[in-house]
């Protein structure tokens, strides 16, 4: 297949036709910024774990295709706003990370970044953390110099407040992260002449909050207020309108010590048949018109090539190889299940059997030993493809006969655990 070369002058094309673009402040402002010379563009990201998601990484495909083109590309990280929790879209307050979590997991959290936009080379990405300029600005002096432009009710009537003040109550302490994430792009604008945030739909409250800010301190200034302009994409939802990158066992992580290329190939192949197309113009940059060709004639392989090509994005060419061999293996009748989800017994373990239903439940393959019973009971637990018809099965040292043994859940989920 052929892939499209992305440059300046068909960028914005190439990211409305692929189904990047969502709301934006003035589209043909940002059809210049994307068409200048070497425009500076951001996506913050608050980091609540010492790796990214699916989530992080849609917003960074973004400001990946940017740099792709030539832009100078900043991440920032939000060690000051992940203190407080975005508000947007919660029926409850988010968990706070510590003060130093982002600089205690920088080169982890780093790691995730560097699968998304290039952190070396001629143009390399620039990482900033907001803690570094919030921290030690005087609370008083940031109300006067930033909250003064603030107006409460027209905060209140904002998306990103509703769904918490329809449960009950949102803190003024929440509250707060507006106020934050909007002097974020003064502070980038200033800094680095960044003119453009971008981020997913569900952040287009605080964007606007950025922009409004920004123009009002430049008009005040003197300086142009078209400098602040920003770009949302849709939130990556299936075609029942779910968010994609929940499964079975959790959070889809883009660090492989937390889902494996298998696990995260798996998650893929098996999505929607009406996702496909959307997925493979997302992630790859081949034609589109060869794309909707292979979708229309043969869905499977088509899913197979988007699973493949996502996995290889994130986790590299030959960890995606790997992942697709073990997939085929397990479902096409072979026998390689060197990169299947694993997990361990020693022989002591096992010395006067171990109860089949907690080896599944500790492989996070089932969510509970009431669950498993009901799926014993539908035939949807098998043991190296026998079905298991009693839920008080014993697990033993004689299930091992190549070394390990292949637990599954229906069709698709399964765990290989190795006798140590």
């Amino acid at each position: 297949m052929k892939e499209v070369t992305i440059t300046k002058e068909n960028l914005f094309n190439h990211l409305k036709e692929r189904g990047f673009v969502y709301q934006t402040t003035d589209e043909e402002e940002i059809k210049k910024i994307c068409s200048d010379g070497k425009a500076s563009v951001y996506v913050g990201i608050d980091p609540t774990a010492d790796s990214l998601h699916i989530g992080h990484f849609f917003s960074l495909l973004m400001l990946r295709k940017f740099q792709q083109a030539g832009h100078r590309v900043i991440v920032l990280l939000g060690g000051a706003t992940a203190m407080i929790g975005d508000p947007s879209g919660r029926n409850d307050m988010r968990d706070m990370v510590s003060k130093t979590f982002v600089e205690d997991n920088y080169e982890k959290i780093k790691a995730t970044i560097e699968k998304a936009v290039n952190l070396e080379g001629e143009n390399p990405a620039i990482i900033v953390n907001n803690a570094d300029w919030i921290r030690g600005y005087d609370y008083v002096d940031f109300m006067r110099d930033i909250g003064q432009h603030f107006n409460v009710a027209h905060m209140l009537a904002s998306d990103s407040c509703q769904s918490r003040m329809k449960a009950g109550g949102l803190t003024f302490f929440e509250m707060g992260y507006m106020l934050i994430q909007a002097y974020d792009f003064v502070r980038l604008n200033r800094d680095y002449g960044c003119r453009l945030e971008i981020g997913g739909s569900d952040q287009w409250g605080n964007i606007i909050a950025g922009v409004e800010l920004g123009r009002k301190l430049n008009f005040l200034e003197g300086k142009n207020p078209e400098a602040f302009q920003g770009l949302t994409s849709p939130l990556l939802t299936d075609a029942n309108g779910k968010k994609m990158g929940k499964t079975s066992k959790g959070t889809l992580w883009i660090s492989k010590e937390k889902t494996s290329p298998y696990e995260f190939y798996q998650y893929f192949v098996n999505v929607d048949d009406r996702d496909v197309l959307k997925l493979l113009k997302l992630f790859t940059n081949y034609e589109i018109s060869e794309l909707e060709d292979l979708v229309q004639k043969d869905i499977i392989s088509a899913k197979k090539l988007m699973a493949y090509e996502v996995t290889k994005l994130i986790h590299g060419e030959e960890d995606a190889k790997e992942a697709q061999t073990a997939s085929e293996a397990l479902f096409g009748g072979g026998a390689d299940f060197s990169n299947a989800p694993t997990i361990q017994l020693s022989k002591d373990e096992l010395k006067d059997g171990k109860r089949l239903l907690e080896v599944a439940l500790s492989a996070k393959l089932i969510p509970s030993i009431s669950e498993g019973r009901r799926l014993v009971s539908q035939n949807a637990i098998s043991l190296n493809d026998n079905k298991i018809s009693d839920p008080n099965y014993l697990l033993s040292e004689a299930d091992f006969t190549d070394g390990f043994v292949l637990l599954k859940k229906g069709k698709k989920n399964f765990v290989k655990i190795d006798l140590v």
